[in-house]
């Protein structure tokens, strides 16, 4: 299963170990929510030579997965460039808040999307939810801005986690097909 496909929701289980008692799975489209809503992503890749990179950027929810965008040139690119796999997080309501809030980890893998009417949909989204100011012309594969070009990518879920905080905490799992 994909999570482009619409109608199916992944696999949910709760993890008892980590949940409070009396506490439920979240359900998929509460994560989707809370994904769509969140403005800060932390996008985590591999370097060539092993070590972890992580950084925060923009992102928005479209066809079942997240679409983030950089340069090129940028260390992200390059390591998605030799390693597809990767995991964005974010923290919906609450944000950092130890008794509110829904925290998202998305694990997956990372694909450069350059088909340009995907990309022209997925720059109003940017615009819808971020404002003009990221307001991206759309040519030749790619996004640009301001004499700058940016790459697309589209991180399809694998395994998603969510981490509840509020009155109880839970902790949800979300596989979708291949997903560990």
């Amino acid at each position: 299963m994909s999570a482009s496909e619409p109608g199916r929701d992944p696999a949910t289980t709760l993890d008892p170990d980590y949940s409070s008692e009396g506490s439920t799975a979240t359900a998929w489209p509460a994560a989707i929510g809370g994904m769509t809503e969140a403005e800060i992503f932390w996008l985590s890749t591999v370097r060539p030579d092993g070590r972890p990179h992580v950084t925060p950027l923009l992102a928005v929810w479209s066809d079942g997965a997240l679409h983030f965008c950089t340069g090129p040139g940028e260390r992200k690119a390059k390591n998605l460039e030799a390693n597809t796999h990767c995991v964005l997080t974010t923290s919906t309501a609450g944000g950092n808040d130890l008794h509110a809030g829904l925290d998202v980890v998305v694990e997956g893998d990372a694909v450069q999307v350059s088909d340009d009417p995907t990309l022209r949909r997925l720059a109003d989204l940017y615009v819808e939810k971020y404002g003009s100011d990221w307001q991206f012309e759309v040519r030749d594969g790619a996004f640009h801005s301001a004499g700058n070009r940016a790459v697309v990518f589209r991180g399809e879920p694998v395994t998603a986690f969510g981490f509840g905080r509020g009155e109880t905490y839970s902790q949800t799992r979300w596989r979708f097909d291949g997903g560990e």
